[in-house]
């Protein structure tokens, strides 16, 4: 009798494991979503970003971000949808460059004026031929969890130049 009941008690021991095993992932939150790609050779792709905008005529827009920051997937998302995706998709080839934790591509962001150290995400307009039009200086979009969409829009369109 004695190992019948032991026997029992380790079965309700497991099944209350396992209970408590699929609660906690239940309740774990999700990776968060990666919309920079960490292995990407930046170089290579803002060569085809330009090559791309001269096919389009449009300018590049390049984003410079990280995963690990909410704002920059927040911008991200908010780049996905309404005005704000319009406007993308109509003037931009759109370039995200991650920048890791600030140990990657800091020299790209350097070489388009793009000051990292006051937030990101931060961006950059280069026409074309890669001259670089205007790019944020003072973290413009580094709240972009809190910004409304006509606030990010204002910042791209500052950036483009153009209503």
């Amino acid at each position: 009798m004695k190992t019948f009941s032991l026997s029992l008690m380790i079965s309700a021991c497991l099944a209350l494991a396992n209970v408590a095993t699929a609660q906690t992932q239940a309740a774990a939150p999700a990776a968060p979503v990666s919309v920079y790609d960490e292995h990407a050779d930046a170089r290579a792709e803002l060569n085809q970003a330009l090559a791309a905008a001269r096919a389009q005529h449009k300018n590049v827009l390049v984003v410079f971000g990280a995963n690990w920051c909410p704002d920059c997937r927040a911008l991200d998302g908010k780049m996905k949808a309404g005005a704000l995706a319009s406007l993308v998709d109509k003037r931009f080839v759109l370039l995200k460059v991650d920048v890791g934790r600030f140990n990657r591509n800091t020299d790209l962001a350097e070489q388009m004026g793009v000051p990292l150290k006051k937030g990101i995400p931060a961006a950059a307009v280069l026409k074309s031929d890669g001259d670089v039009l205007k790019a944020t200086g003072g973290g413009e979009l580094a709240d972009a969890r809190s910004m409304g969409d006509e606030a990010v829009l204002k910042v791209l369109q500052d950036l483009h130049g153009k209503s």
